[in-house]
């Protein structure tokens, strides 16, 4: 390292000259950063350097920590070293251990019966009770967006472990707890727990009395999907089926249809049910009142020529 010596003020005053011990001349800007040097301040000096080599300014490392960010976590996200925001850290944890102090002055706000009680007396005459120390309680506190503060206490005893939460009003001076360590920290009694619940138990319940059938079913209903639902598996034990004799058809016996006195053919019933061929069968022996049906067959021509023709108007009906 090369030693200077101060050997005067540029004429502008902009610039110290220095010289080494080899005659070598230097200048060195006069600027804020060197008279911070010079007079002490290690503030503003810190406050340059981080200027030009931090990510976040001042400001903006100071209200992170005062949100309740550690030092390191805001070092980091500066990317830079604690020892760089320090001078800005510093004021800022203090305000924080000052405002956990108050809150722990102020009053809680819970069971008016009660009246009034300081969160630090309240505490301590807890933990005294259980025969501990108020030091095994570690305080922090941090600001809110909205002005408030929040106010934590982490402790460790043999019956409960945990962290305090509080919310605290300093313009009320009041505290309001915020969950169950914090009821149990100053004495307060415990919401009882919920019983369990089986929710499988519970789940088929429910199953159950959706399948059951409402009281306004009709029973004739129930009965149906019982006989729908008891169906044989063999086909052995389903009853038979009655099978039904073959009819004939209507056209099995031929007539000729000019000459509408001709015997009739039997019945097509009688020539399913008989054994015999049909040939066999007397047709004279068959009584007069069968040719009915085919006496039909003219009925439907006369039907459908309702109104004579102009022959039969003129030398009249052939049959007559």
């Amino acid at each position: 390292m090369v030693h200077l010596t101060l050997a005067g003020i540029s004429g502008d005053g902009k610039q110290l000259l220095l010289v080494s011990e080899a005659g070598v001349r230097f200048t060195v800007d006069n600027d804020s950063r060197l008279r911070a040097a010079l007079s002490g301040d290690t503030a503003s000096q810190g406050q340059l350097e981080i200027t030009m080599d931090s990510a976040l300014r001042p400001r903006e490392i100071q209200a992170r920590i005062r949100a309740g960010e550690t030092p390191e976590a805001v070092a980091e996200a500066a990317r830079t070293s604690v020892e760089r925001i320090q001078p800005y850290a510093g004021p800022v944890l203090a305000e924080r251990e000052h405002m956990a102090q108050r809150a722990q002055r102020s009053s809680v706000r819970g069971r008016e019966a009660e009246g009034p009680r300081i969160l630090g007396r309240a505490v301590t005459e807890r933990l005294s009770g259980l025969g501990l120390h108020s030091d095994v309680v570690s305080w922090d506190s941090w600001r809110r967006e909205d002005g408030r503060w929040v106010l934590v206490g982490e402790f460790a005893t043999p019956d409960r472990t945990g962290m305090a939460r509080f919310t605290f009003d300093p313009p009320g001076n009041y505290v309001v707890m915020d969950n169950d360590e914090a009821k149990w920290l100053i004495g307060e009694p415990l919401p009882e727990p919920e019983p369990a619940r089986d929710d499988l138990r519970l789940a088929r319940e429910r199953r159950l009395a959706a399948a059951q059938p409402s009281d306004d079913e009709p029973l004739e209903f129930v009965a149906s999907m019982e006989a729908y639902l008891d169906v044989p598996t063999d086909a052995a034990d389903a009853p038979a089926r009655p099978t039904a004799e073959p009819e004939a058809p209507e056209d099995t016996v031929v007539e000729p249809l000019a000459d509408p006195v001709a015997e009739p053919a039997e019945p097509a019933v009688q020539q399913s049910s008989a054994p015999e061929p049909v040939a066999e069968a007397p047709a004279a022996d068959e009584p007069a009142e069968e040719p009915t049906k085919p006496a039909r067959r003219p009925s439907r021509k006369r039907g459908r020529a309702s109104v004579p023709s102009w022959d039969e108007i003129m030398f009249g009906n052939s049959q007559d």
